[in-house]
Formats: structure tokens, C-alpha cells, sequence
């Protein structure tokens, strides 16, 4: 993966002050983590044609995982919700959520999310730093019981405001290093109308800029466009793994360039075809599918600790 751009520094410094809390710095060279830095954030995407996509720059699970786990750190100092954060996609597989298209999974895109506990106890140096630091394997395998990392929608959690950051600065192009700074520092942590610690905002404007961004997101992942590229890319992994390149279990465990160059190295040419397809397919080339009704990403925030469409239910009042 290529160098990262300023803008993703500047947030990982905004979150940082440009120190990593020494008790997470080993956690980040385990095997299992590492292999996150070629995982694509953008389901395999970042491979596709550049007449379809045209990414600001590239992020890598990786990214995704360390800046949940920092903005979990900044506002818990609590090392057990910090560290479900930084592995709660340790189990994403390659082309991320192509894999739930495979799967049939458009709604949730929960399908691949079973591998966590395995991948988790399977890496030795892992459980020896856990074992180091008194933390159970428990505490980190089930992040969705740490609601600053991981709500239901339409509330906001880490990995949710993580995901609408990274996607508006490199996908959408909604975000600037103004914006992201704004974000942050408008963050505050709620009790919300069930007890749940949420994250929320202090002021109404920037809450209403996430929104936007967050609908803009929405708007990109049900174009035709998309759709389509994540069915391909979904239908050249089902038949490489009908062909027995690799096994549908190796997705967890293989890195992107590594499976690409799998395809690409075949003698099936049908399957190359495919490939050489995804890479290359001009916009008016693109066929109108029927939409799969995939994930809606709603969102409704906390705004001073209301939630932001009750605020707007008092306006009209």
C-alpha cells in the first residue's frame, strides 16, 4: 500500500498529539494485526478501474482499526475497550465486504464477522500480551459489549464516526483537515436514553456536518456503479475459490496483493478475463442492475446528549 497522504497523518496526529499510549505499541506488530495493512478500507476497491473510483488516498483496515482504538483510548483511557477497538476487524477477510456480497449478506454484513475468536487465539505472541497485561481473551473478542466502540444504528460509536471520517476525507471527499479537526474536537461522551455510553456532539452544526457526510456515503454505496463493482470483484472470489485456488477459509488469512496475484498467475482465462475487467471498465461500459438492498447507514447522533432529530422536533415546536 502506498504512503499515506497528510490528511490521514493529520488525523492520526490530532488523535495521537503524535504519541501511540505506550501499552498499545506492541499490540500493533502482532501478526494477525499486521496482516490488516493489506486489507483495502474500501472492499478491494482500491484495485478496481480509476474510471470508476478515484480514492484521495489509500486506507488500509489497518488505519481504520489503530484510529478506532485511539478515539476509544482518548475518551475511556480504559485498556480492554481500547484494545476490542484496535481488533474488532481482525476477522475481515479479503475484499472486506465483497465477501458478505458473496455471501448473500447485503443488509447486516455480518457474515465474516465469525472468524474473530479463532484468528484471535490462533496468533501465540497475541495471547502472550494479553497474558502480560491481565486481559482476558474475552474482554476483546466480544467489542459489540463496548458501545463507545460499536452500537446498533442510527447511534454513533467509534468505529461508526471512524468510518464516516476515512470514507468522507478519501471516498466522498466531504472532510478536510478543518472539518476533521472540528469533529474532534466537538466530541463528547453521553449517556444515551438507554444507559449506553455513546459518543456524541457539543454542538448541533458540526453534529449536522457528520450527518451530511454520512448521507453522502450512503448515496455513493447504492449507485449502480458500486453495486456492480462489488457483485464483479464478489463473483471473480466465488469462482476463485470454486476453482480451488484457494480455499474460502484462506480469505482470513491471505493479504489483497497476495490473493490478486493468485487470479492473476491462473490459467483459467475466463477468470483472468474477469479480472482484467474490474480493472479496467470504462463507467459507460456499466450495465443498470436491479439494486441490492444493501446496508442503510442511518445515523441520528446525540447532540448535548438529545438526539439530534428531537432537537429538531423542539425547533418546530
Amino acid at each position: 500500500m502506498q504512503v499515506k497522504t497528510n490528511l490521514y497523518n493529520d488525523y492520526l496526529n490530532l488523535l495521537t498529539k503524535n504519541k501511540i499510549p505506550p501499552f498499545l505499541v506492541k499490540y500493533l506488530k502482532v501478526p494477525c494485526f499486521i496482516r490488516l495493512k493489506n486489507i483495502g478500507y474500501f472492499c478491494g476497491m482500491d484495485y478496481a478501474s480509476k474510471n470508476i473510483y478515484d480514492f484521495k488516498e489509500k486506507i488500509s483496515r489497518y488505519d481504520h482499526s489503530l484510529s478506532v482504538a485511539l478515539l476509544v483510548w482518548k475518551f475511556t483511557e480504559d485498556k480492554k475497550a481500547t484494545l476490542a477497538g484496535l481488533f474488532h476487524d481482525i476477522a475481515t477477510p479479503c475484499f472486506s465486504h465483497v465477501i458478505d456480497y458473496m455471501n448473500k449478506d447485503y443488509e447486516t454484513q455480518e457474515s465474516t464477522e465469525e472468524c474473530t475468536e479463532e484468528i484471535i487465539k490462533s496468533d501465540k505472541k497475541l495471547q502472550k500480551y494479553l497474558e502480560e497485561d491481565n486481559i482476558l481473551v474475552e474482554d476483546i473478542i466480544d467489542f459489540k459489549k463496548y458501545t463507545i466502540v460499536d452500537n446498533s444504528r442510527p447511534k454513533l460509536c467509534a468505529d461508526r464516526l471512524d468510518g464516516i471520517i476515512l470514507t468522507g476525507m478519501a471516498w466522498t471527499k466531504t472532510i478536510d483537515k478543518n472539518d476533521i479537526i472540528e469533529i474532534i474536537n466537538d466530541l463528547e461522551v453521553y449517556k444515551n436514553e438507554s444507559q449506553e455510553i455513546e459518543l456524541g456532539f457539543k454542538t448541533c452544526s458540526v453534529a449536522l456536518k457528520t450527518l451530511y457526510t454520512s448521507n453522502e456515503i450512503d448515496k455513493f454505496c447504492h449507485t449502480n456503479e458500486d453495486n456492480f463493482m462489488m457483485e464483479l470483484l464478489a463473483e471473480i472470489t466465488k469462482r476463485t475459490i470454486d476453482n480451488k485456488i484457494i480455499k474460502y477459509e484462506e480469505l482470513y488469512y491471505l493479504d489483497e496483493p497476495t490473493l490478486l496475484d493468485k487470479i492473476g498467475n491462473s490459467k483459467i482465462d475466463e477468470l483472468k478475463k474477469l479480472l482484467n475487467k474490474f480493472e479496467n471498465i470504462m463507467m459507460e461500459d456499466i450495465p443498470e442492475m436491479i439494486l441490492n438492498n444493501v446496508k442503510i447507514r442511518d445515523l441520528n447522533p446525540l447532540v448535548n446528549g438529545i438526539r439530534l432529530s428531537d432537537l429538531s422536533k423542539m425547533d418546530n415546536n
